[in-house]
């Protein structure tokens, strides 16, 4: 078996049982049991778990950004001299994410799960590194964020934002479950691509939503 496949392999094994289990609950035996392969084998490419938990987000996330860089350069270039306004980077961050590449049909919801793990699991090794190597284009959409919402607080900003992350990682990691049940009730047939079509106006439109009044505070804006 080829030094590639073995990676890949172990990979696709590990990301499925991360979104099924958890990352605590998954074993390396399990992984090496799924992916048919002995544990020397993912000692010698990964050198331990957390190391293969970052790899498996550095598999799908390298290459998204750098595509995603590249987007929101010609989104500023379409735009300029004005900063391009709030759909258009929203349509820019979730079209670029449907249009990856895939290992496999369920890359992008196994993706997503793991995403909403990384978030409510204890897990501080994974997101110091992805602040270290991910941090300039999370920045970059933030400051496209800011930049489209100047009526906002950087607090208000910043709730919104997480509201519109919860519900795209909802819709994408159950993306097949719930375009299965609009088949089976209305019979209509929904790609990925309608998906966005659907969920990016709804986006913008909680993002600009009217403000409820909180008194004095988050009225400062510090960029969040």
């Amino acid at each position: 078996m080829a030094q590639s496949d073995t990676v890949d392999r172990i990979l696709d094994a590990a990301e499925e049982l991360f979104a099924e289990r958890g990352f605590s609950e998954t074993s390396l035996r399990m992984i090496t049991g799924k992916a048919g392969v002995n544990l020397a084998a993912v000692n010698y490419h990964f050198g331990s778990k957390k190391s293969l938990i970052q790899a498996v987000f550095a598999r799908f996330l390298t290459p998204f950004c750098i595509a995603l860089e590249a987007a929101f350069d010609r989104l500023e270039a379409e735009a300029a001299p004005e900063p391009p306004d709030l759909e258009s980077v929203l349509r820019v961050l979730t079209s670029t994410l449907v249009e990856m590449p895939r290992q496999h049909d369920r890359s992008i919801a196994i993706y997503m799960r793991l995403q909403g793990l990384a978030y409510t699991q204890s897990q501080g090794h994974l997101r110091r590194f992805l602040e270290a190597e991910y941090s300039h284009t999370f920045d970059r959409f933030m400051r496209l964020l800011k930049n489209a919402t100047p009526e906002l607080s950087a607090v208000e900003r910043y709730w919104r934002n997480q509201f519109m992350l919860g519900a795209t990682a909802f819709t994408l990691s159950s993306s097949d479950a719930l375009t299965e049940i609009l088949w089976n009730k209305l019979g209509v047939e929904t790609p990925n691509e309608e998906i966005v079509d659907h969920l990016v106006p709804f986006l913008a439109a909680g993002m600009q939503a009217h403000t409820v009044a909180h008194g004095n505070r988050g009225n400062s804006d510090s960029g969040a």
